[in-house]
């Protein structure tokens, strides 16, 4: 079956879903709603899943550590063994490697433990927790809003284009953006939940998921502790007690969050101080080729969101500063903060600001709901309000295709992959054989277990690794 067959019926299934999960809604069904929409949502990103080879940036380093884990789950590597002396210093090319933190490459080892080490395996976590995603944003919604702006939000967030192409390795910076945007969300879900039941036991989680965020991407994951702060106070409450339920999350945060650190200082001590320096450097460096202008993420915003969404951003951030409502001041700090930060930054990459998603689709619902009910106000442009409020939706919707690719018929297993998934079942499948001059090393890597390098080492090298007893192989 070709893929725009596949990609037709995809495409069947969501129309059904979506329009039962709108009816159901309209009933007050919510349970049944929103499982619709997570059925969607999932099924739209395990069809944009379905490639069989590790998409170039960055999924294919991610998905070779996580495999490496599977042997030493306190050792992240890149290269297992080193034919040629590594270089910490560059995130390409070194043995230990700790260039991202480790809960999404843990989770990738897991899955792979579980389903085998193939690509879909090395993506479910992503897929699950960006389909979770879909719930949490609706109970968000629902205690800051109502049950209208949160469905909208819902729907949002499970066709969005760029959720799903970070969820499929498709885009840059893949499964850590996926997994850091989820913990900072369950976080925020948490501390509703904490606010909400008055359990001390959601707060303490709140902690545990802001330091799984902090495992995930590092410090940006404390966008929570200002939210948490504006959800927690109320006028009368002791101060007493919200100063020891706050220090309670900080320390649940250290706890998860802290050892890591600690371990990776003691014994890799090289690798992780140049990690920390790097990390600080793209405050004030464009790294790896990646920059751009002060207004780089505001410009994304239309591809990411719809055109139309700086019209939701401008009145929705007039309506915080004028009415000062507390479901919008914590939905603007989810939104601003990011937003702001990254575009001070030097280096910038598009995925920074994903844990900023679900504050811009509850934006964008809330304008929806507004224009939809006051259009039959607008007279006899009445008309303009429904185009622009049913265009907030669509225009991500089409989006949503475009980047799903549901009706192109794509190769899912191009020639190359086939010729290096070969090599597994030849004798040369073997940690003594290396392979240069290719542009697959960490594809070659991945499936094989064969050592691989882009460049050409000198006769001299090539000679010494004969020596030891190494099968070099250069690539032509």
């Amino acid at each position: 079956m070709n893929y725009i067959v596949q990609g037709i019926i995809l495409s069947v299934f969501c129309i059904a879903g979506y329009y039962y999960s709108f009816r159901s809604i309209a009933r007050q069904k919510e349970a049944i709603a929103v499982l619709l929409l997570m059925l969607c949502a999932l099924a739209l990103r395990v069809y944009a899943s379905s490639d069989l080879y590790l998409h170039e940036w960055d999924e294919r380093y991610h998905a070779l550590v996580a495999k490496n884990l599977l042997d030493h789950w306190l050792l992240p590597t890149l290269y297992e063994h080193t034919a040629l002396p590594p270089d910490y210093h560059n995130w390409t090319l070194g043995h230990v490697w700790l260039h991202k933190q480790p809960v999404p490459l843990w989770l990738m080892a897991a899955s792979m433990k579980a389903f085998g080490i193939n690509e879909f395996a090395a993506r479910i976590p992503s897929l699950v927790m960006s389909a979770i995603g879909v719930k949490l944003v609706f109970d968000i919604g629902k205690h800051l809003y109502n049950a209208k702006v949160a469905f909208i939000a819902a729907f949002l967030f499970s066709v969005n284009g760029l959720l799903i192409d970070l969820a499929s390795g498709r885009a840059a910076t893949d499964h850590p953006e996926t997994a850091f945007m989820f913990f900072v969300l369950l976080s925020v879900w948490c501390s509703v939940e904490y606010v909400q039941r008055g359990k001390l036991v959601y707060n303490i989680l709140a902690g545990i998921c802001v330091g799984l965020a902090i495992l995930c991407k590092w410090l940006p994951a404390l966008i929570v502790l200002p939210i948490w702060l504006v959800l927690v106070y109320e006028k009368g409450k002791p101060l007493k007690q919200l100063v020891l339920h706050g220090l309670l999350l900080v320390a649940a945060i250290l706890i998860v969050a802290l050892p890591w650190q600690l371990y990776i200082l003691n014994r890799f001590p090289a690798e992780a101080a140049w990690e920390y320096s790097f990390n600080t450097r793209h405050f004030t460096e464009v790294l790896d080729g990646n920059g751009g202008t002060a207004w780089f993420f505001f410009e994304h915003l239309r591809i990411d969101y719809g055109e139309l969404i700086y019209l939701p951003l401008v009145w929705f951030t007039y309506k915080t500063i004028r009415f000062r409502k507390r479901s919008d001041v914590i939905v603007a700090i989810w939104f601003w903060i990011p937003y702001i930060f990254f575009s001070i930054c030097k280096t910038k990459m598009n995925g920074y600001t994903l844990f900023a998603a679900p504050a811009i689709f509850l934006l964008a619902s809330n304008a929806f709901v507004y224009l939809k009910d006051m259009a039959p106000h607008f007279g006899k442009y009445k008309w303009l309000g429904y185009a622009v409020a049913y265009s907030l939706i669509l225009l991500p919707v089409r989006y949503c295709i475009e980047r799903t690719k549901l009706f192109q018929d794509v190769d899912r297993e191009p020639a190359w992959v086939r010729e290096i998934k070969r090599i597994k079942g030849i004798s040369i499948d073997n940690d003594k054989t290396v392979f240069f001059n290719t542009k697959r090393s960490v594809d070659i890597m991945f499936y094989t277990n064969c050592i691989a390098y882009e460049g050409i080492p000198d006769a001299a090298t090539i000679g010494k690794l004969k020596m030891e007893g190494y099968n070099v192989i250069v690539l032509q």
